[in-house]
């Protein structure tokens, strides 16, 4: 069960830390460093052999999700893997414009949470990350999804270690931007979990090399 004492806890310090970001960014005299990327519109739709479909977000989503970049898409390979790909990126943090998680999101979408965690993802260059692995419901129908936050070259599964180094970031190289990656696979029951974290995480092997030309370290 969450306990929502901690929620509001945590919520309250994610805002103190916002603030202190909406400070630090009005008292600069120089402008924000905004640094020169790809855009997510020319993200690949073949990546090995997964073919990409876009998805549509509503103006309605885009309102509440404020002033950024996003791509959202649907990844199918020819043996019938399907993984939903999410990238939310931010130019600027220092104004309130801030990366909405996916604990947030997903309820408010109906899906209700049975499992939260994190895991550790070995990349092909040999390095590794910490990612959040949930697992939701909707229903009879059950997704996992594996989501962190990078930029400024950092990855981070945490949300609170994410708006800390906003913080740093900010004084030391006057830069806000950021991105939440959401990774998503349906399955149907306990025993094909395994299954969905393994084509999740094949997927990603290729997904997310490329990632720096779009979320600039």
């Amino acid at each position: 069960m969450i306990d929502i004492s901690k929620q509001w806890l945590r919520f309250a310090a994610v805002l103190l830390l916002l603030a202190g970001t909406a400070v630090v960014l009005r008292d600069h005299n120089k402008p924000e460093v905004v640094p020169s990327r790809r855009p997510l519109s020319e993200f690949p739709f073949q990546i090995a052999n997964w073919h990409g479909t876009s998805l549509p977000i509503t103006a309605d989503e885009l309102s509440v999700l404020g002033p950024g970049e996003f791509m959202m898409r649907d990844y199918e390979n020819p043996a019938g893997d399907a993984v939903s790909l999410y990238i939310a990126y931010f130019p600027s943090q220092g104004t309130g414009d801030t990366i909405h998680s996916p604990k947030n999101c997903l309820p408010g979408s109906g899906w209700s949470p049975l499992e939260s965690g994190e895991m550790r993802v070995r990349n092909t260059d040999g390095s590794t990350m910490t990612v959040n692995r949930y697992i939701v419901a909707r229903g009879l129908s059950r997704a996992l999804v594996l989501y962190w936050y990078q930029g400024r070259g950092h990855v981070t599964a945490s949300e609170y270690t994410a708006k800390l180094r906003l913080v740093e970031d900010a004084i030391r190289t006057n830069r806000t931007d950021g991105a939440l990656v959401r990774v998503v696979v349906a399955f149907s029951g306990r025993n094909d979990l395994d299954q969905a974290q393994h084509t999740a995480l094949a997927f990603l092997a290729h997904v997310q090399p490329m990632l720096d030309e779009y979320i600039p370290r």
